[in-house]
């Protein structure tokens, strides 16, 4: 501690929380017990965390604790009671605690009673040197000994320990009402695009002495066994200290880590000028040039001094000084920008529990936090950071940089260095990149691009030498850059972002989807960088944020392309995840879909406000758009388009009040087609979605907009059993609270017996039989159409419905559980349900003709279904297939007859 526990300190603290950050406000509601006594908490804040009571559940106590740590933690802070040491050790150490103690249930849940050894956490970056922000993620590898990890009988030790880190991730990183604990970022791992979250402790011990890349290394000076089976990782880490502290000085990996700053002050270019916006993070002379500062020296002089292996940035630095390495005045310099980069980082995470690192902009953002600090204003606050960023700034610029790697020159050369690389087809290889440097392809015609190129190659053919089908990945990469426009920035961000490159070459190798859209728009890479983008899609209402936080006042045009943008790199992003392993397709699936509402709400929200500047509003009724289909079941593939009902509330003889008045009928079907315009219609930023309005009332030959009272009628009196049953997936994604509710209402009034008697049994056998008849499956692993798949599912679950007037939910697993509650449907319908889910999911990106993929491609299907290889891919498939037969063979064996 830093200070006495002085009431009037704490009393400034908390009111300057209340006043100037949301979030910490909202933790004293929720908290009173501890706002009622902060000087205890202080005390022991531990033991106030732990005082936390979760009612049995792991997961909701580390939330609760983690809260309640995050608001001792904040007033300390604030109060000048804790130092900055103190907070960042408190929040380290319940990373700490939080990992061990989820790794511990994880094991426990699928094998009680036994130790919990084998798999261990190797804490990496701030965590790793126990310097955590306020508001950080944690870059964990996980690791397991396959002799000592507990499993299920029969259980393949790699299943088990991925099946037990997914556990320890969702139980860490699960949010709800309580927060959440960490987000976990496991791309630090051993080629992440290719591997699975939980790596072999041998594997990984073979990879970095023999493959890892130098960027690597300075990754491994912070590595620290932090949970878990800790002895497991010291092990690992005992094991490979030759690969990090190498006695031979190594400038090839100090010139990698210039490289790296200098590539991210060009990236991040608009948050270097020193003021409001700048990124204390990224920018010259902040946080990471502090840090790189220190970890070049420890590169160069640890493999010698073992005393120079601190991990934390103030011990490395103080350690340097110690040696003679730097002087006392720089270390002294150093320590202190540090510090107060840090402090002021925590600030602004503190308002609102973002991972954020930039000043805002905003003069009056700026202001709270400095008030939050206790400055007077947004000008006290950046004159007090503005000595140390530009001491910082200069401190670094003066390290000499080395002359960039560069492939040799000439085709001989060139040729043998590809197959030193392990280079597939190297004479293939080299006649590609011999095309690039004569600029064969427009993007690399100028000087400045060809120059941008050299400085990644090295890079790139590493990355390509290292994927599953090296020859398959480059000719897509050179089928890539015929299509860029430009691809000077294309080539920074590669050299900048490493991992990237391995990245992007993984989607080059498996995903053509995803490969035609990158081609489209290189940016698309961009997105990546951030931590955030490989991890699960926020809420709707988070998203919604997102879209409209930058929104400018009246310019609807600009809004669309935003939209579109920001759209396009969530969905690039979701499907990165299965390429790269770090997420279920069924959560895929789910985000596609909230990514969608949120795209609804925000253009359909903006459409009908532009509209209603010309013709006014009416008074009784609003518009209200239902989904159906996947989007109305939430679980949308990559290619999914958007099945909409649009319906109106109030009377369809109203009219609106504006300057141009439009009766009802007439309003709504103009601000629905300019809906659908707003969500299809592309702009420079590209398409949006596709939007099907056909299962609208009377199908494409009726209105584009029906009253809800003219689709009441419809539906109760005229609607055939293929419409109801399309009605059984019915969500409104767009509407008033109270204008969803009637609408629900209505929809559930006709799903429970308002609607003409029909043979539905017999009336879904033939639609089921004229829907093969013309519409056959696309290929062999079409699990949409084929016998058996996920159609044959569906029609077996909408006939239950209609017929038993229950188990109501547009999400077909969650409706597949209520129909075998009640004995109408086999249990193992679920798990057939999701096999065939996942595997449309994740061919749709990486085999969208449904054939067969390319071999190198066949064992990550297998990883997205959780099943060992290509054959259990097969088997798998057949079973659920086998299972939907059979289940919906029964239903259609009851023959006519069944009228409800």
């Amino acid at each position: 501690m830093t200070a006495s526990m002085d009431p009037l300190a704490i009393r400034d603290a908390l009111a300057r929380a209340r006043a100037h950050a949301p979030f910490l406000a909202l933790l004293l509601d929720q908290e009173p017990g501890i706002a009622a006594d902060v000087a205890g908490a202080l005390a022991d804040p531990v033991a106030a965390a732990r005082a936390a009571d979760g009612g049995g559940s792991v997961a909701r106590q580390l939330r609760l604790e983690r809260r309640r740590l995050a608001l001792v933690a904040a007033i300390g802070d604030l109060a000048g009671i804790y130092d900055f040491g103190r907070v960042t050790r408190l929040l380290s150490d319940f990373a700490d605690d939080a990992a061990d103690r989820a790794v511990a249930a994880a094991i426990a849940e699928r094998t009680p009673g036994v130790e919990p050894r084998g798999l261990t956490v190797i804490a990496l970056g701030k965590h790793g040197s126990r310097e955590l922000n306020y508001s950080s993620d944690i870059d964990p590898i996980l690791l397991y000994d396959p002799a000592t990890l507990p499993r299920r009988e029969r259980e393949a030790p790699e299943d088990a320990a991925v099946r037990i880190g997914r556990r320890v991730v969702e139980l860490l990183q699960a949010r709800d009402g309580d927060g959440y604990v960490f987000r976990v970022d496991l791309r630090l791992r051993p080629t992440p695009e290719v591997t699975p979250i939980v790596l072999p402790v041998e594997a990984a011990i073979s990879y970095y002495e023999s493959q890892a890349l130098p960027w690597e290394r300075a990754a491994f000076i912070r590595a620290r066994a932090c949970a878990g089976d800790v002895a497991l990782g010291e092990g690992f880490l005992a094991a490979i200290r030759p690969f990090v502290w190498r006695r031979a000085l190594d400038f090839g990996a100090v010139r990698e880590i210039q490289d790296i700053s200098r590539r991210i002050r060009d990236h991040h270019a608009q948050g270097q000028a020193f003021g409001p916006g700048y990124d204390l993070k990224r920018g010259r002379g902040g946080i990471r040039e502090v840090e790189f500062f220190a970890q070049i020296q420890q590169l160069i002089h640890g493999g010698r001094d073992p005393a120079l292996r601190a991990p934390a940035t103030r011990d490395a630095l103080a350690a340097l000084a110690a040696a003679g390495r730097i002087d006392a005045e720089t270390a002294e310099a150093l320590t202190g920008a540090y510090v107060a980069l840090r402090t002021i980082e925590h600030r602004l995470q503190m308002v609102n529990d973002l991972q954020t690192h930039k000043l805002p902009a905003d003069r009056a953002a700026l202001d709270n936090v400095a008030g939050l600090h206790g400055l007077a204003g947004g000008e006290a606050l950046t004159a007090m950071l503005r000595p140390h960023v530009e001491r910082v700034g200069r401190v670094y610029d003066a390290l000499a940089g080395e002359e960039e790697p560069r492939l040799a020159a000439d085709a001989d050369s060139l040729e043998r260095e590809l197959a030193a690389a392990g280079m597939p087809d190297p004479a293939n290889a080299a006649r590609l990149i011999e095309g690039w440097r004569g600029g064969g392809v427009p993007a690399l015609r100028t000087a400045a691009a060809r120059e941008a190129l050299e400085a990644v190659l090295p890079g790139l053919i590493a990355a390509f030498a290292q994927a599953p089908d090296g020859a398959h990945a480059i000719a897509r990469f050179d089928a890539m850059l015929a299509r860029l426009p430009s691809a000077i920035n294309f080539f920074r961000l590669l050299e900048a972002q490493p991992a990237l490159a391995r990245l992007m070459s993984a989607i080059l190798c498996h995903a053509p989807t995803l490969a035609d859209q990158l081609g489209r728009r290189a940016e698309l890479l961009d997105g990546l960088i951030d931590a955030t983008a490989l991890a699960p899609m926020p809420d709707v209402a988070a998203l919604v944020d997102e879209m409209r936080e930058r929104e400018r006042d009246g310019d609807y045009q600009w809004l669309l392309d935003h939209v579109r943008r920001l759209v396009g790199e969530k969905r690039f992003a979701l499907g990165t995840q299965i390429v790269a392993g770090t997420s279920d397709p069924l959560e895929v699936s789910a985000g596609y879909a909230r990514v969608a509402e949120a795209a609804i709400e925000v253009l359909a929200g903006a459409t009908r406000d532009e509209f209603a500047r010309a013709h006014g509003r009416l008074a009784d009724g609003e518009l209200v758009i239902l989904a159906l289909g996947r989007m109305g079941g939430a679980a949308l593939t990559h290619a999914s388009d958007l099945d909409l009902i649009y319906v109106f509330t109030g009377h369809h003889l109203s009219e609106s009040d504006g300057a141009r008045p439009l009766g009802a009928v007439t309003y709504y079907n103009r601000l629905a087609q300019r809906v659908n315009g707003a969500l299809s219609v592309p702009t420079a930023s590209g398409p949006l979605y596709e939007v099907d309005t056909r299962l609208r009332p009377s199908g494409a030959q009726g209105p584009l907009v029906v009253s809800l009272e003219g689709f009441r009628q419809y539906q109760e009196k005229d609607a055939w059993t293929w419409e109801h049953m399309a009605l059984t997936r019915a969500r409104p994604v767009f509407g008033s609270p109270g204008a969803r509710a009637v609408v629900d209402e209505t929809v559930r009034r006709v799903l429970m017996g308002a609607r003409p008697d029909r043979d539905i049994v017999a009336d879904a056998a033939a639609m089921r039989a004229e829907m093969a008849a013309h519409k056959p499956p696309a290929g062999p692993l079409d699990a949409k159409l084929l016998d058996g798949g996920l159609v044959d599912l569906e029609f077996a679950v909408h006939t239950l419905q209609l017929l038993h007037r229950t188990a109501f939910d547009p999400r077909l697993g969650r409706a597949i559980d209520a129909l075998a509650a009640a004995g109408l449907m086999r249990p193992e319908m679920h798990a057939a349900h999701d096999l065939l889910s996942r595997l449309l999911v994740t061919l749709r990106l990486v085999a969208p003709d449904c054939r067969p993929p390319a071999p190198a491609t066949r064992p990550l299907v297998a990883r997205a279904l959780g099943v060992a290889d290509w054959d259990a891919v097969l088997a798998g498939l057949e079973q659920a297939r086998a299972t939907v037969r059979a289940c919906w063979a029964e239903i259609r064996a009851r023959g006519t007859g069944f009228h409800r």
